[in-house]
């Protein structure tokens, strides 16, 4: 899944990182479900800050586990040297909303979908907002709370047993303690 949108009509779909090597490949901080997809050699990215963008993709590699890639600047001239791939790290790459496909399981849903929705208790009382979906060992929801530290709510069925995106809440049921923390 990509992560949360970034402006009315794109979302996240990874970060550059730190150059590997000294021909121009980056690294990348994957923030969507199909890399090889999203990333596929040709492909061209929205970038924030946007001066640095479109970015088009020229390679794709794997290496122990990390997507690297080969990126091309607007001009079509391709980063070949470490030095100047470093200029774009902490680059987002971004990708149209209009781009990602259906959904078609059942209770799952694009981060983007999720972020502005209401957070609120089984009896209906507000908790806060979600503002983010974190990708950690588990998916969590950050919940902005009206005078209070965000709170993160784990996304499992469990605790968060309604998403109703169209209502725009969902309904978040939590064991005893876990909004104090």
């Amino acid at each position: 899944m990509p992560e949360n949108l970034h402006d009315d009509d794109t979302v996240v779909v990874g970060r550059i990182g730190r150059p590997h090597g000294v021909r121009g490949l980056t690294t990348v901080e994957v923030r969507t479900d199909d890399p090889d997809l999203r990333f596929a050699p040709g492909t061209v990215l929205r970038t924030e800050p946007a001066e640095r963008g479109p970015l088009t993709v020229v390679d794709k590699r794997w290496h122990s586990g990390t997507l690297l890639l080969q990126l091309a600047a607007p001009s079509g001239e391709v980063y070949a040297l470490r030095e100047t791939v470093d200029a774009l790290r902490n680059t987002l790459l971004l990708v149209p909303v209009a781009e990602l496909p259906e959904i078609d399981e059942p209770d799952s849903y694009y981060d983007h979908q999720l972020v502005g929705l209401r957070a609120q208790l089984p009896d209906g009382s507000v908790i806060g907002e979600i503002t983010a979906v974190r990708h950690e060992a588990q998916d969590l929801l950050v919940v902005r709370r009206p005078e209070r530290a965000e709170a993160l709510i784990p996304f499992v069925a469990a605790i968060v047993p309604t998403v109703d995106v169209d209502g725009g809440f969902v309904v978040v049921d939590p064991p005893e303690g876990l909004l104090d923390l």
